[in-house]
Order: structure tokens, then sequence, then C-alpha cells
């Protein structure tokens, strides 16, 4: 029996994208949809706030010096291996804590995120009810379960594999349940030392926005124009057209938006220069009104500014095929991010957790990965056919039209509607309600 109204804690970490990204989708589910940052809410104990703040600075650094040539890889590299995911063959017992775990924990018995928790007891006395929690980051689902959260604890993966890290240091004795996004990451729970029925296939929760209700009604139709851009040879169609017509139905004659890439940058700022040179190399494709081009800043305000200046630069401002996304607060940035993608026909990014977007039936054109987490989404973005590895950008205009003319991409496109999990959310929510 399902509780429709029921609420939670849905708490997330300010510290790049992913986990702020993955919350937001969970947004309709969170006590007067508002999000937790553990690690910037109000009042939080100045040590906890320097302790989040000295991990954050970490990775930003360690993610923009990574292009210093030799010096750069060499710190990226040390930095990695805290957070390093371990083969996965041959399958054996991983449960034995890493010494990234055991750090964490020595933080935590020393009170790291005691105030939280104890905030959000204090919460559920004012409401009479015990909330769940549902974390976007493992850490504080650690910190809720040492410190005694009497309500049950969910905690959300936003990778296509993952860590040690992610998995309490006694797992078997945990009570934390996750929700996994992949069946490798469900597999890895359970080498880890989590209990199965602690762990839940959902999916990764993506917004209400691009898809509907659980019929999928916008994503269906957002599909069929994005195939027709796609595919204007009509090179997948002809070979798949009963699988379309039974997923899709009938496409219409014509697309309602000219072909459109949209380039993001990741949180750090990484990789921005690519999304220039995409525009410089497409210069006469977007003059003449064939492609149009999203670059995506975040909120990053010298990302935008960078953008801006370049696009001044090629005599584009004010060309209606040049967008530039940026809002001053993450909820504006996810929101118009959202609508956006409606209109996306390929999305150019690192393999971060927008590798899980491909469910949107949205191929990924893969940017150079930064860190081991990310080479484990890309190999499961390139194995399950969801994307394909950039090319040199340099020579994009030569590239991007051989993979358009052989429906490649729209056979990734196809590939990652049909078979990736694109009810997520759902998912999630139907289980929270549940009171399983």
């Amino acid at each position: 029996m399902f509780n429709i109204d029921q609420k939670a804690w849905v708490i997330s970490v300010n510290m790049g994208y992913g986990h702020q990204r993955t919350a937001y989708a969970l947004k309709d589910l969170a006590f007067e949809k508002k999000i937790i940052n553990a690690n910037d809410y109000e009042k939080i104990p100045k040590k906890d706030r320097e302790i989040w703040e000295t991990t954050k600075r970490g990775y930003e650094f360690f993610s923009s010096f990574k292009k210093v040539p030799l010096i750069g890889d060499a710190l990226f590299f040390f930095m990695d291996q805290f957070q390093k995911i371990f083969s996965f063959y041959p399958k054996r017992d991983l449960s034995s804590p890493t010494f990234q775990l055991k750090q964490t924990y020595n933080l935590i018995e020393k009170g790291w995120g005691k105030d939280l928790i104890e905030k959000l007891k204090i919460n559920n006395e004012k409401l009479k009810i015990t909330l769940p929690i549902v974390s976007t980051f493992f850490t504080p689902a650690f910190m809720a379960e040492r410190f005694g959260y009497p309500g049950e604890i969910f905690c959300t993966v936003c990778d296509a594999d993952i860590s040690r890290a992610w998995a309490p240091i006694c797992p078997q004795k945990s009570k934390i349940k996750y929700f996994a996004p992949t069946e490798r990451v469900a597999e890895r729970l359970r080498l880890y030392g989590v209990k199965s029925e602690n762990i839940f296939l959902t999916g990764y929760p993506l917004s209400k926005t691009n898809i509907g209700s659980e019929e999928k009604e916008i994503l269906k139709e957002d599909l069929k124009n994005r195939l027709l851009n796609l595919d204007p040879k009509r090179k997948y169609f002809n070979n798949y057209k009963i699988l379309i017509d039974e997923k899709l139905g009938q496409l219409p004659e014509k697309s309602d938006h000219v072909l459109t890439i949209t380039f993001c940058v990741g949180g750090a700022g990484a990789q921005k220069e690519t999304g220039i040179t995409i525009v410089k190399n497409l210069l006469k494709e977007i003059q003449l009104g064939k492609v149009k081009i999203i670059l995506v800043a975040g909120i990053k305000k010298w990302v935008e500014e960078y953008f801006k200046k370049n696009v001044e630069r090629l005599e584009l401002v004010g060309n209606k095929n040049v967008e530039i996304i940026f809002a001053e607060t993450i909820g504006e940035y996810f929101e118009q991010f959202n609508n956006v993608l409606r209109k996306t026909d390929i999305l150019w990014t690192k393999p971060s957790e927008l590798s899980f977007y491909s469910a949107l039936g949205i191929p990924i054109i893969i940017a150079p990965t930064i860190g081991s987490q990310e080479e484990f989404n890309e190999r499961w973005l390139l194995k399950s056919g969801f994307g394909i590895k950039q090319e040199n950008p340099k020579y994009i205009n030569q590239w991007l039209f051989d993979w358009v003319d052989r429906g490649y991409l729209a056979e990734a496109a196809m590939q990652g509607f049909v078979e990736g999990e694109n009810l997520g959310t759902y998912n999630i929510q139907k289980i929270i309600c549940s009171g399983l």
C-alpha cells in the first residue's frame, strides 16, 4: 500500500554537480521540496564546514590542475588512487575497508556530521513523524547511521560503478539501503558486503521534466523529433522501422528543431576550451543554420565569461544557433538544463552522472575522462552502446556528419532509450512511499 504523500529528508553535497543533480530529480520527494546540503546548511558548525571545504577544494584543484603537462597528471593520479575502483574480475570478497573509508569514519567518530543528524531528529519531533533519509552521497548516510538516526536511511548512487568508499565500514551490520542505477553497482555492493535485501535496482533518477508520467509521453515525443535530426538519410530507420514503430509510434514529417549539440563543462570548469573549439570548427554550419551549439557553463560565472568572450570573437553574438546556459543558483541551472535537453540531439560531456541521461534517448559524445570513476562510466556507455568517444574536435565538421549520415547516433539514441532505465525517479519514489 503506497502513501503517495510520503516525504523524505533529501540530502546532497554541493561538491561538483553530480550529487546535486541527482537530488534535484528527487525534489518532489523532498520535504517542502527543499534539498539539504550536508556541507552547507544553516548554522553548520565551523569545524564541520572546514572539513567539507577541504575536501571540495582538493577535488576542484586537482580536476582543474590536471591539464598542466606532466605535473598535473602526476598529482591527479596520486589523488585518484584513494578513490580507485578495483577490477571487477575475478569476483571476490571486497568488503575490507579502504584507507579512504577509514579516514572518513575517523572524522565521523570525532563528531563530524552529528549536528546535522541531531537537527533532523529535532525536526522529526516537531513534525511528529520520522521521515526517511535519502542521501545522494555516502558520507551523510554513514553519519546518520553512526549518530543513531531512527528512521530509514537510503543512499542513491550516481555512477555506473562504485568504489569501496560507498559501502559502510561494517556493511553486514548496516541498515543503510541503496538505490543502484545499474546491475554492476548492485553486484559491487554485494561484493563490498552489503546485504542483498538492502539493495534496490532502480535506475538513475532523471527529471520528470524530460519524462512526463510513467507513460513517458514527453520523452517519446522528444525522441521522435530527435531521431529525424540524427538519421536524415534514414539509414537506421530503414533497418529498425519495426522497433521505432513499436516503441515510439509514427514519426513526424519534420523535426521541430535544427540539429542541436549541447556541450557541458564539468563542475570544476574543466574542458571549457573544447566547447569553443566545437563552435569554431562548425562556424560555417552554424551560420547557415544547419546546426545549433549550446554551451553549458552551469553556475560558473568565469566559464560563462570565457564562452561569451570567444563567441564574440567569432562574431556570433546574437546568432540564435549559439546559446550559453548559465544561472546564479544550482536549482535555476538544473531547470534550464532539463528544458534545453528537450531540444538536444547530442549531449557532449565527460562521462559523469550525465552518462545516465542517455536513457532519455540522447546519444553521448564522450569527452576525455577525469579520474577512475569516469573511466568506469565510459566503459559502461561504450559497452551499452549509448555513447561514442569523441574524435579530434578540430575536425568535427567531418566526423560528426559522417556519424549522422550513417545513423550511428540514432542507433545510440534508441539503444539508450530502449535498454537504459529511464523511470528511476518513479522507482525510487515507489520504494520510499511503500515504506520498504
